[in-house]
């Protein structure tokens, strides 16, 4: 009986036993460490350019109002908005049937006086000529020419020409329209080269020198720069707005801009040449401190780093990294300094994080 009683006090103890050593056996197990993916890239080194974003409005440096210099009947229209036109070729032509009778009434007049300048000049007795009567023909001779050559000039005139290489942007006028004197007919614009308006702070006057490298940007370019340069400081600041006047020349050969345009535009002020640089989206700001991650073997260290320029999507990195050092592009935000990781192409690691 007593051999009974210590078999049943045993055999409790040996399941408490029992169950203990089996839930202690998985916690002794090793909890198995998760492989963050990645995306990478090599650090290297390029030209890294500091520049001063700021906008501008176009305007064109070549503009004329065509104007009539005769009163007169359009008689015909040569050209359309959106031709391009040449110096000096014709527009329009006015009706000149006046000024042509005008002309040939001051030719004939020229004519009379110099025949009659002619015959006294070959009289043999020239006591009979006096000297004024002499000296008043020869000044009606070169008034007479004076209004013959007037005459002239305005049936020329009658030919309406372009006084710059351009395009006609604006035609005011219709065929058989009656055109006063001076009346504005036609707006032509040169726009072979625009001129970019940029109004900076006093602060960036001694940022900036002629022939200095400026980008042009527009809405309907998406991100493509056309390369500009400066052409005009002006030497004075405004008192009111605190700025100074900056005029750039930016080449428009393929008509691709238009005056009036309003234009984003970044001044070049210096480039840094065979620098270190990374994409700027590799970069975290963690605890106000800007970090990049490194890989070293399988994981991925956390470096503090020192920033430079900066050119659109690229970074100049002073120091923290060198030239060669495998860095993280995508992925960082769930990684810890020394996080285990796993590098992998941008399509499995775009379905990785869905």
């Amino acid at each position: 009986m007593d051999k009974l009683q210590e078999l049943k006090i045993a055999l409790p103890l040996l399941l408490v036993s029992l169950l203990g050593a089996c839930s202690q056996e998985p916690e002794a197990k090793e909890e198995d460490k998760y492989a963050v993916p990645i995306e990478t890239t090599v650090v290297s080194q390029g030209n890294v350019s500091s520049f001063y974003s700021t906008t501008a409005t176009l305007e064109a440096p070549q503009e004329a109002k065509v104007v009539s210099r005769i009163a007169g009947l359009l008689q015909s229209i040569a050209v359309e908005e959106g031709d391009r036109v040449r110096k000096g070729q014709v527009l329009a032509v006015i009706d000149a049937k006046r000024q042509k009778y005008d002309l040939d009434r001051s030719e004939a007049e020229v004519k009379i006086i110099e025949q009659e300048l002619n015959r006294l000049k070959k009289m043999s007795n020239k006591e009979f000529i006096s000297a004024d009567a002499m000296s008043k023909l020869e000044y009606n001779l070169q008034a007479a020419i004076a209004k013959r050559d007037l005459a002239a000039l305005q049936v020329q005139e009658s030919h309406v020409t372009s006084p710059i290489d351009g395009v006609i942007a604006k035609r005011y006028v219709k065929t058989g329209n009656m055109a006063q004197e001076f009346e504005e007919l036609f707006y032509v614009v040169n726009q072979d080269e625009l001129h970019g308006i940029v109004h900076l702070p006093e602060q960036q006057l001694q940022s900036l020198r002629l022939g200095q490298d400026a980008q042009v940007y527009t809405g309907k370019q998406h991100g493509l720069a056309i390369a500009a340069k400066v052409l005009r400081i002006s030497p004075i600041v405004d008192a009111q707005s605190g700025t100074f006047k900056v005029t750039l020349a930016v080449p428009n050969q393929d008509s691709s801009l238009k005056a009036g345009m309003f234009t984003r535009v970044e001044l070049r002020y210096d480039t840094h040449k065979n620098v270190i640089t990374v994409p700027y989206n590799a970069l975290i700001n963690q605890d106000n401190k800007l970090a990049l991650y490194v890989i070293n073997g399988t994981n991925a260290s956390r470096r503090e780093v020192q920033l430079g320029y900066r050119e659109g999507d690229t970074v100049e990195i002073v120091s923290g990294v060198e030239p060669g050092e495998q860095i993280v592009i995508r992925g960082h935000q769930n990684l810890k300094d020394q996080s285990l990781v796993e590098v992998i192409t941008p399509l499995d690691l775009a379905s990785a994080q869905k």
